[in-house]
């Protein structure tokens, strides 16, 4: 009996996958998500959040305008992937001249990866020439919560009527490989392309990767 007890252990110990730090979505919503998650071509959750410089956000604010709400972790492989290559430095100046909001979203906890002080988070923004609007603090993780942020990137567009466009992954490879740069799908330029033109967005979700978000 002791024999066939070990022998089971551990073959459940082999099929069970591996968890890490850094590990693409589950398809499950994090613990305390809402039963209504967000959805493209609805209204996006309303939120108010408080950025690293104390000053006060909230989506009704930036009504009238294009609107990007990027989850970010300074300590994931997988937004180092686009931060030290200079990829997503990129996007938000391109679309921010375009008069995109771009919001940075930290849900990170306290005490947890990503999270930093405000002095810090300003320190990282400007060492690595990134330029949003904003880097929203919500150690709560009322806001990611509330659109079911799930892995940094996570990546949300919102039109100026207040409406989801696009939400999921920032392209389609899911690596942390800088290589795969060159050949990935960019699903947010795309979607913020067509939209823009007043054109359907021909991928509107997409199946996010990253780090866990770390509520």
């Amino acid at each position: 009996m002791k024999k066939l007890l070990i022998t089971s252990a551990l073959a459940i110990s082999l099929v069970m996958p591996a968890c890490s730090e850094s590990s693409t979505a589950s398809t499950l919503p994090p613990a305390g998500a809402p039963a209504g998650a967000p959805a493209v071509g609805k209204p996006a959750p309303a939120f108010q959040s408080v950025d690293t410089n104390g000053g006060k956000h909230s989506l009704a604010d930036y009504r009238g305008k294009w609107v990007v709400l990027e989850w970010l972790n300074h300590d994931c492989p997988y937004v180092r992937k686009y931060y030290d290559n200079n990829a997503m430095q990129a996007l938000q100046k391109k679309w921010s001249a375009k008069d995109v909001v771009w919001l940075s979203v930290v849900s990170s906890a306290p005490g947890k990866q990503g999270h930093f002080p405000n002095e810090k988070a300003n320190s990282l923004t400007k060492d690595k020439g990134a330029t949003p609007k904003a880097v929203l603090v919500d150690s709560s993780g009322t806001v990611g919560r509330a659109y079911d942020a799930r892995t940094t990137p996570h990546m949300f567009v919102i039109n100026p009527e207040g409406t989801l466009m696009y939400m999921g992954g920032i392209d389609d490879k899911a690596t942390s490989r800088a290589a795969d740069l060159k050949s990935a799908r960019p699903h947010v330029d795309i979607a913020l392309t067509e939209a823009m033109a007043g054109k359907p967005v021909s991928v509107p979700t997409s199946e996010p990767y990253g780090c866990n978000v770390k509520y």
